[in-house]
This record gives C-alpha cells, structure tokens and sequence, in this order.
C-alpha cells in the first residue's frame, strides 16, 4: 500500500515524524523489558507529548492492554475528554482492529506508525478501517515511519522468543 494514501492533509515535518515515532519506540523498548510484545505508542496535541503507553496484556492479563489503549486512555484522562480531535498518535506497530476502532471512536486527527503488520494491521494492510466512509470520523493514516527500526524490535523479540522455546524443548528431552 501507497503509504500516503490516506495522507490527504497532515503536513507534519518527517522530522517531527520521527522524532515521535523515536519516542514511540522508547516505549516499546519498556514493554520488550517486561517481556511483552515490544509495540509503544505516544499522542501528540500542539506538539506536545501529552500521553504514551506499552503494551501489558501480559503483565495486566487482560487483552484490551495494547499501547494504543494504554496512551488513549491516559491522553483523555489528561485533557478531561475523550475526543482526541486535535490529537495525533504515533505507534511503533500498524493498528490491530480493536485499537484501530478505538482511535476512530476516540477521534484522533492522524495515525503514524512504523512497521505494517500482515496478520492483524487495520490501517491498510490488512483491512483499512480509517477510510470507510461509514464511519463519522477518518483519520489520516501514515505507515512506514522509521519502518526497519519498527519492524528490526519486532523481528527481534520474536526471534529471542521462537529461540527460547526450542532451548526449552531441548532440555526437556
């Protein structure tokens, strides 16, 4: 997918893109220290980070924990409201469904985010949630920012976690 093919009216600075998305990526770094699927995500509102989260499904043994909640659920505790309208958020993975649907709901003017996701990604790769137009709200969608240091923290984990599930299989033999 075109990865500006949502990308109608943001005209925020590379720059700055990256530079959040490197903040995004902080988080991720504090979930993948805890064990957790290494995804961070961080909200911007007037160029001011105002919430950021991790992902702690396993540490809360609760699904709905992905980083997208966790920093949406900490921005409109900061700004008393759960309209987001003015508010962009970048994250290190592309949007699963529930996250997705949660960002339309929540209003979020822009979604940035890293790697794509094939198995689950909701901003254009696997469904594009964002542009249908059966939805009130459609934010602008931008993927592919900082793409290989996304996907490298990913292809990482999981590579750490595929080896120590075959060194387990081993000493139990």
């Amino acid at each position: 997918m075109d990865i500006n093919q949502h990308n109608r009216f943001n005209n925020t600075p590379l720059k700055d893109k990256e530079k959040y998305m490197r903040l995004a990526l902080k988080e991720a770094r504090k979930a993948e220290l805890i064990n957790e699927v290494p995804v961070g995500a961080v909200i911007v509102k007037d160029g001011k980070v105002i919430a950021r989260g991790y992902n702690v499904k396993e540490k809360k043994k609760d699904s709905i924990y992905h980083a997208e909640i966790v920093a949406l659920q900490k921005a409109c505790k900061k700004i008393g409201d759960w309209r987001l309208n003015d508010c962009d958020i970048f994250v290190t993975m592309e949007p699963c469904p529930m996250c997705t649907g949660a960002l339309i709901n929540a209003r979020i003017g822009n979604i940035f985010f890293g790697a794509y996701d094939e198995r689950a990604g909701c901003c254009g790769t696997m469904y594009d949630l964002p542009a249908d137009s059966r939805f009130n709200h459609r934010p602008n969608v931008e993927g592919g920012i900082l793409e290989d240091e996304c996907a490298g923290i990913l292809i990482e984990y999981f590579r750490r976690k595929r080896q120590e599930i075959k060194d387990k299989k081993q000493k139990s033999q």
